[in-house]
């Protein structure tokens, strides 16, 4: 098993569930595994199935690049890894995820005071 990569899937997926608000457990129950495999895959102690993978990135709302850690270092490249590229990152998913749940005109407004405070 290739250790650096569980580890990399489980604190993505971890990521994942926290922004989305979700407990390891429903989480689990959403997948169809047990709440313990679950749990294993999260701390890094196992790596999932590709089928696994797939339903991870349905449930979690991500794509297989930020599971597997692609997409964190192809930001990093695009952005010369300036104090924005690495320190945003974290707070851009939330936002992320945050928008995600919002419907149509709670979206407008949010774009309507992104664009406020780019001024």
């Amino acid at each position: 098993m290739n250790e650096e990569l569980a580890i990399r899937i489980g604190s993505a997926a971890r990521e994942a569930r926290a922004r989305l608000g979700l407990t390891q457990a429903e989480v689990a129950e959403k997948l169809g595994l047990a709440h313990m495999v679950y749990s294993r895959l999260e701390r890094g102690k196992m790596l999932p199935s590709v089928q696994t993978l797939l339903r991870m990135c349905s449930v979690l709302r991500s794509s297989s690049d930020e599971l597997l850690g692609l997409a964190a270092a192809e930001d990093g490249a695009k952005s010369g890894k300036g104090e924005r590229g690495q320190g945003g990152a974290p707070k851009l998913r939330q936002l992320t995820g945050l928008a995600r749940k919002m419907d149509e005109e709670q979206l407008e407004a949010l774009v309507k005071v992104a664009q406020v405070l780019l001024r």
